[in-house]
C-alpha cells in the first residue's frame, strides 16, 4: 500500500506557474479590461487562467497597490452569474476557498450538506486546521460551532470528528493487531448485529489513516463476505451514509472519488456548476489531470467533452481550459 494518500500529486496538477511572471503588467491588463463601459471577459480569462494560485495572489495585491482597489470586489462588479462565481473562486486562496465554501453551505438558505461531506472528507487534517483558521479569520466564527448548529445526530458527530483532525499521519507501517480489532470492531457494530452502532462506524473511519484503513476494508471484506460500502449502506442512510461513504472513496481512491462527484454534477438535466466550478478550481494545481483520468473511466468521455455539452455557456470554456483543452464556441 502507498505511504503518500491524500499527498499532493505533482504531476497531475492541470494549472502551472507561468515562467517569467511580472504582477504588475498582469493587473495593468485586468484594470484595463474592467475600466469604462463594458468589460474585456476575454482579456481576463487570458490572465487569470494562465496563472497559478500563487501568482494571482500577487495579481490582486498589485492591482491594489495600483489602483487603490480590491481585485475580487472588481470582478464581482463587472461580471454576474456563474461566470463571476468562477472567477471569483479562481482568486480565493485554496483554504480560504474552502473555508467560503462551508460557510456558504452552513449560512445560506438550507444546509448543503453535499458541499460539507466533500470538502472535510477529503483534506488531511493539516488542511482541515487551516481551513478552521481561515473560516474564523474571514467570518469571525467557529467553524465547529456553525456546523454543529447546523446539523443533527450521528451525521453532525461524523462531521465534528472530522473537523478535530484526529485521523492518523499516513505511515508505512501498520499494526495488523489493530488492523484485525477494527475489522471486527465494524463487523460487530452493523453486520453482526441487529441495528448499527454508528459511534463505532465513525472512531473508525475519523480516526485512522488512509494506510491503516485500507487494510482494515480487506480485513472486513474477509469477515463479512461483503465490502465496507455495502454494509454501510445497508446499515445507515441519508447525510451519514454520504459522509461514511465519502470517506470510504477517498482513501480508496480520491482521485475516482472527485471524478463521480464531477460525473454526477454533469449527467442528467441541469448542470451542480457549483460542484463543477469547486471541484475543477480546488483540484486544479494538486491532481485535477489524474482526476480527468479517472472521468474517462466512469463516463466513457473525457471531463472537457461532458462539460462542453452540459455547462452553461461561458462557464464551458473556461472549465475547459483547466481541464487542458482550450474548446472554441464552434465547437459547441
Amino acid at each position: 500500500y502507498s505511504c503518500l494518500f491524500f499527498q499532493r500529486d505533482e504531476d497531475g496538477s492541470s494549472v502551472k506557474s507561468a515562467l517569467s511572471f511580472d504582477p504588475t503588467p498582469d493587473a495593468q491588463v485586468l484594470y484595463k479590461a474592467m475600466k469604462g463601459f463594458g468589460t474585456d471577459e476575454q482579456a481576463i480569462i487570458d490572465v487569470l487562467t494562465k496563472r497559478s494560485n500563487a501568482q494571482r495572489q500577487q495579481i490582486a495585491r498589485s492591482f491594489k497597490e495600483q489602483f487603490g482597489k480590491d481585485l475580487i470586489t472588481s470582478l464581482q462588479s463587472e461580471l454576474s452569474g456563474k461566470f463571476e462565481r468562477l472567477l471569483v473562486a479562481l482568486m480565493y486562496p485554496p483554504f480560504k476557498y474552502d473555508a467560503k465554501e462551508l460557510h456558504d453551505a452552513v449560512k445560506g438558505l438550507g444546509t448543503s450538506e453535499g458541499v460539507i461531506i466533500e470538502i472535510l472528507a477529503s483534506r488531511t487534517k493539516v488542511q482541515i486546521k487551516e481551513i478552521i483558521k481561515a473560516y474564523k479569520e474571514e467570518y469571525g466564527s467557529n467553524l465547529e460551532e456553525d456546523i454543529k448548529s447546523d446539523t443533527t445526530g450521528y451525521f453532525e458527530q461524523i462531521l465534528v470528528c472530522l473537523l478535530q483532525g484526529e485521523r492518523d499521519d499516513p505511515r508505512c507501517y501498520v499494526d495488523s493487531a489493530l488492523v484485525l480489532q477494527d475489522a471486527q470492531a465494524l463487523y460487530a457494530a452493523g453486520e453482526k448485529i441487529r441495528g448499527t452502532d454508528e459511534i463505532q462506524f465513525i472512531t473508525v473511519l475519523c480516526t485512522r489513516s488512509a494506510t491503516h484503513l485500507l487494510r482494515v476494508f480487506d480485513e472486513y471484506q474477509k469477515l463479512a463476505n461483503k465490502s465496507l460500502e455495502d454494509s454501510i449502506r445497508s446499515e445507515t442512510h441519508g447525510s451519514l451514509e454520504d459522509a461514511m461513504l465519502a470517506i470510504v472513496k477517498c482513501t480508496r481512491n480520491i482521485h475516482a472519488y472527485f471524478a463521480e462527484r464531477l460525473y454526477h454534477a454533469l449527467k442528467g438535466a441541469g448542470t451542480r456548476d457549483g460542484t463543477l466550478i469547486r471541484v475543477i478550481v480546488s483540484r486544479s494545481e494538486i491532481d485535477l489531470n489524474l482526476i480527468k483520468a479517472e472521468f474517462l473511466k466512469i463516463a466513457g468521455k473525457s471531463l472537457s467533452t461532458m462539460i462542453v455539452v452540459s455547462s452553461s455557456f461561458g462557464v464551458w470554456a473556461l472549465l475547459s481550459l483547466f481541464c487542458g483543452e482550450e474548446l472554441s464556441p464552434a465547437r459547441s
